[in-house]
């Protein structure tokens, strides 16, 4: 004879456990944002390593010789083991090592040694994944009921994967820094306005700008304090411009570059031109923030079906739907 939960049940589950699994997820959930909000940390205080390490190494380019700069700057012996083995095998090329550099640095990560490992983790990743999907699909026979086609999908899929998951997890943390820099250029903008209506210079308005926003913006804050380090040290201003340019993948910091190039060629007034700046870029703000509102009905269209009517028809049919069941299974007050 078959045990009947003994509370209410629903499409053969039992509500009260089921009630206590959920409540339990929650009380876990809870935890965890109560120790996300109370260990709250200075953004900026791991990028200030990197900053201090940029600082002397532009320090030590200027007051030593060039045989004692490469005493200076550290190595990563594994990165260099990797970058001999590459070039025995004749896979590394300097075009290809510079184009990974600038993801790299538009991702946040400074060190240009890694670009070494992006290229070997796309030469060893495929073959790993390839080798096990090619050991577990053929090897081993884990999918019997698989057909030739989709066994070969399934391999071609794990070779794709290992060959552009490398790219593809750069690519995400480059789109992720951007629209974080993105959000705070405006308010960047309208700060160096006013830092250069003040009369500070160019490097102290960008240094007093990432002071400010750095809380609020550290990734913004962090590209502004690396241009006010390299605008104090290198001999061309210009170049300091150019690398910020070079490290976001952003028109409008392009834009901005610019305006500061020319400021610094032809003297033009430079608070004027970042005001028009500044009020272009929170017109598109607020033009992308339209964009985005508009497109809300048709997006929460499959979440409202998938989701909340499901859930909303639980809460309303559920008791009935209870009710009736315990009815017809006997365990009801008539039964």
């Amino acid at each position: 004879m078959i045990q009947q939960p003994s509370g209410p049940t629903l499409l053969g589950f039992d509500v009260v456990l089921v009630g206590t699994l959920l409540a339990a997820v929650a009380a876990v959930a809870m935890m965890l944002a109560i120790y996300a909000a109370v260990t709250v940390r200075d953004p900026m205080a791991k990028r200030v390593k990197s900053l201090n390490q940029r600082r002397e190494a532009l320090k030590a380019g200027i007051v030593t010789t060039p045989r004692k700069r490469q005493s200076v700057v550290r190595r990563n012996e594994t990165t260099d083991r990797l970058g001999q083995l590459l070039g025995t095998l004749k896979v590394l090329q300097d075009s290809q090592i510079k184009v990974i550099q600038q993801k790299l640095a538009q991702a946040g990560i400074r060190n240009k040694e890694w670009a070494v490992a992006v290229i070997f983790a796309r030469m060893v990743a495929p073959i790993v994944l390839g080798g096990t999907a090619a050991l577990v699909i053929y090897g081993i026979d884990y999918f019997p009921d698989w057909s030739p086609f989709k066994r070969f999908g399934g391999f071609a899929v794990a070779l794709l994967a290992g060959y552009k998951g490398p790219d593809i997890f750069i690519q995400n943390m480059v789109t992720k820094r951007t629209d974080a820099i993105r959000k705070g250029l405006p308010d960047a903008l309208d700060l160096l306005v006013i830092c250069a209506e003040a009369g500070l210079t160019v490097d102290a308005s960008f240094e007093r700008v990432a002071r400010e926003l750095g809380r609020a913006y550290p990734e913004l804050g962090e590209e502004f304090s690396l241009t006010s380090i390299e605008l104090s040290f290198l001999t061309e201003r210009r170049q300091a411009f150019e690398n910020l340019a070079w490290r976001v993948n952003l028109d409008a910091v392009q834009g901005v570059v610019t305006t500061m190039i020319q400021t610094e060629r032809y003297g033009t007034p430079l608070a004027s031109a970042l005001r028009v700046l500044s009020a272009e870029f929170r017109n598109e703000r607020m033009m992308r923030a339209e964009e985005k509102a508009a497109r809300l009905p048709a997006i929460m269209t499959v979440p409202l079906i998938l989701f909340i009517l499901p859930t909303l028809f639980v809460v309303i049919l559920g008791p009935a739907a209870c009710s009736i069941a315990d009815a017809f299974s006997g365990d009801g007050p008539g039964g």
